[in-house]
């Protein structure tokens, strides 16, 4: 199932490796708690809540609880629907947050919480101690509270809590496939609707928004505005630890990467681009006009889990053609400017998409034939070997390129077992990638081997295995 995480591998391994302590220590405490979250729920897919009795359709059904700084869940209930406020900003916050996005959308589009059919929102803050992130675990929020070094609380924006609910949306629509550009438009559709959550709270016009994602987050001593720019892509953070911001706003620099499930979190500032860009061309209050457009996209009948950018412009610019050509030539034009002229017709010839980049061709020299964990003894210390990890919410990415005679001899005897037997092919072959899963990357040239691994799907031993050869 989808665990979609805030904040992605990259960044927060960003800041293990070159932020101050102790915000690199509590860095890397959330990669290991996020790591344990995925890999728990990894075999379960827990049906989505059914509305509770005694609730009202057509209202929002919102419960709130505090872990109280453990990690159990959901935790003690600390408001529920109707209540007043607590004081505690966090759970407020969180209450808010949940209710702006069931409100945006039952508006704008009639649908009754993210299920359509009336789905309770639940959520837990306080979770964790110095928990630097969020997520959505299929069934609810949960919040942490920030590091107090870099980050904040994780309810204090509003464009993120509606950018992960609205996965949710996604889920049970579109479906978009977590990977390439599918899984770019599914970063850039939560985006989306993240800031129109809370535009639509505030009610901003299009051209008064701030088309800023995660403006909250970031504490004064980051080097940067916000976790993303809609308005313009890559330029959201430029600092020594996050490092920064890689999202381009135009195909002219579209990035081919295995890494970020083929650079889902970086691609899908040319999307977001075209989408500000409609939204400010047309005017007014973006959810009534370019979101219900974008929406209609969305939920319509001829997109498939696999839609590319050129799809998707065309199925957008149709949906704009059906509210009239005033709509219909500023979506043209909006893609147009990102590097994706439409062509209306179905079945007309389109630019080739760039190739799958999560979903490296297979080798056509033979793997190897060992059995399980036995040594292949083609692997020496000259083994040349790529490890890479990439994923999460803004997609962030770290690599290396190293020999086995560089790693300690216990972690090189480890390799060659891991490269000798069929385990990381297996473990290749799970379910496609979904909203901000943890990915890893394999590559070995002694034995052809090019394989993408979803962190759930490995055991502990082999998780701490790549934790330190990518620490090394």
């Amino acid at each position: 199932m989808s665990i979609p995480m805030l904040l992605p591998p990259y960044l927060l391994e960003a800041i293990a490796e070159r932020g101050p302590e102790p915000a690199a220590e509590r860095a890397r405490a959330t990669l290991r708690r996020d790591a344990e979250i995925r890999s728990a729920r990894s075999t379960t897919s827990p049906a989505p809540p059914t509305p509770a009795p005694g609730a009202t359709p057509g209202q929002p059904n919102r419960t709130i609880f505090s872990a109280n700084n453990t990690e159990q869940l959901p935790g003690d209930e600390a408001r529920a629907e109707g209540a007043p406020a607590t004081g505690d900003p966090a759970v407020d916050e969180a209450y808010d947050g949940l209710g702006a996005t069931w409100q945006l959308f039952f508006d704008a589009y009639s649908r009754d919480s993210l299920d359509g059919r009336g789905m309770p929102m639940l959520g837990t803050v306080h979770y964790g101690t110095d928990y630097a992130n969020a997520f959505w675990d299929g069934k609810q929020m949960v919040f942490g509270d920030g590091d107090g070094e870099l980050f904040n609380r994780f309810t204090a924006s509003l464009d993120v809590i509606g950018h992960e609910l609205s996965h949710g949306v996604i889920e049970f629509t579109a479906g978009l496939r977590y990977a390439d550009q599918s899984g770019a438009l599914n970063e850039s559709v939560a985006d989306v609707f993240g800031a129109l959550v809370k535009q639509h709270q505030l009610g901003q016009t299009a051209d008064q928004a701030d088309w800023l994602i995660g403006a909250e987050l970031f504490t004064d001593k980051v080097r940067g505005v916000a976790l993303r720019s809609m308005i313009e892509p890559g330029s959201a953070y430029d600092d020594p630890v996050l490092g920064k911001d890689p999202q381009p706003g135009h195909m002219d620099g579209f990035v081919t990467t295995t890494d970020d499930n083929g650079g889902v979190h970086i691609n899908s500032g040319i999307p977001n681009k075209a989408f500000q860009l409609a939204a400010t061309a047309l005017g007014g209050n973006a959810w009534e006009r370019a979101g219900a457009i974008w929406y209609a996209a969305l939920t319509g009948d001829q997109i498939s889990a696999d839609c590319d950018f050129a799809t998707f412009a065309r199925l957008t610019s149709q949906a704009a053609a059906a509210i009239g050509e005033t709509e219909a030539e500023a979506v043209r034009r909006a893609w147009a400017e990102v590097g994706l002229p439409v062509d209306e017709a179905p079945d007309a010839e389109q630019r080739p998409a760039p190739a799958p980049a999560s979903e490296p061709a297979p080798s056509s020299e033979p793997a190897p034939s060992s059995e399980p964990g036995a040594p292949d003894d083609r692997i020496g210390d000259d083994a040349e070997l790529y490890l890479g990890r990439s994923g999460g919410f803004t997609g962030m990415s770290r690599s290396r390129e190293f020999r086995l005679g560089e790693l300690s001899p216990p972690d090189a005897d480890s390799w060659r077992q891991l490269l000798g037997g069929p385990e990381l092919t297996t473990w290749s072959r799970s379910d496609a990638p979904e909203p901000d899963r943890y990915t890893y990357r394999v590559a070995c040239r002694t034995v052809p081997l090019d394989v993408q691994l979803p962190e759930p799907e490995l055991p502990d031993q082999v998780r701490e295995l790549f934790h330190r050869t990518l620490d090394g």
